[in-house]
């Protein structure tokens, strides 16, 4: 979605400009002024950044629409395979940041005016971090999940899994002692042929493996043992 071609189209539409400087700070400041602790800690430098980010929404009370705008930029970063590459391109200009900040201001509909977002996007960019930001978008999605009281399951198959299975997979879960009182599943269905068959249900820190490949490995290791 955002080629180099839409990147120079963008720069020589618009006034040449540098990143300001103002919104970088009053990122900063609305992430220190108040003690904000989330829900859960997220570690990294996407995590870093993740968490002065939900800090400074809570406190300019814009914690919704911030989420809604990272979640669109997430999705964003997940269907552009080009994106990533240009974001994380090293030698960008500040008129070729400003350029990008402004088109991925533009994919996030009404959240684009939403001044904690804009001054995010400009510290990423002043920073020459933007190539951390679908990073960034994942664990401010986990810090929102926990903030909801929600648990995050993911269930790996051989193949995609149908929406009755996953339903009842989610109920006998939701009643096991894997889930706390009070707090909702968020289940998700990712595919690896490598497992062969079978599941692989991840529940918080906890996996389950009820993978055909890991039985296989197992018999494997008491057959090697043995002899």
């Amino acid at each position: 979605m955002l080629s180099r071609q839409a990147i120079r189209s963008i720069r020589a539409a618009a006034p040449q400009r540098t990143l300001a400087r103002a919104p970088v700070r009053s990122f900063a400041a609305a992430a220190a002024a108040q003690d904000v602790k989330p829900p859960v800690a997220v570690y990294g430098l996407d995590g870093t950044y993740a968490t002065a980010l939900y800090t400074a929404a809570v406190k300019s009370s814009s914690l919704d629409p911030t989420a809604r705008a990272l979640s669109a930029l997430n999705d964003l970063c997940a269907k552009d395979a080009k994106l990533a590459s240009i974001l994380s391109t090293p030698t960008l200009s500040d008129g070729d940041k400003s350029a990008i900040v402004a088109e991925l201001q533009k994919n996030v509909g009404a959240a684009s005016t939403n001044e904690t977002v804009k001054n995010f996007l400009a510290t990423l960019a002043e920073n020459n971090r933007l190539g951390i930001l679908q990073g960034v978008c994942e664990k401010f999605g986990q810090i929102m999940s926990a903030s909801r009281g929600e648990i995050e399951m993911v269930v790996t198959s051989a193949q995609q899994l149908d929406n009755r299975t996953l339903s009842r997979l989610e109920t006998a879960v939701s009643k096991s002692a894997y889930v706390g009182p009070g707090k909702k599943l968020k289940v998700t269905n990712q595919v690896n042929p490598d497992i062969v068959g079978g599941l692989v249900v991840e529940i918080g820190d906890r996996t389950i493996d009820l993978s055909v490949s890991s039985k296989i490995a197992k018999m494997n290791k008491l057959l090697t043992d043995t002899l």
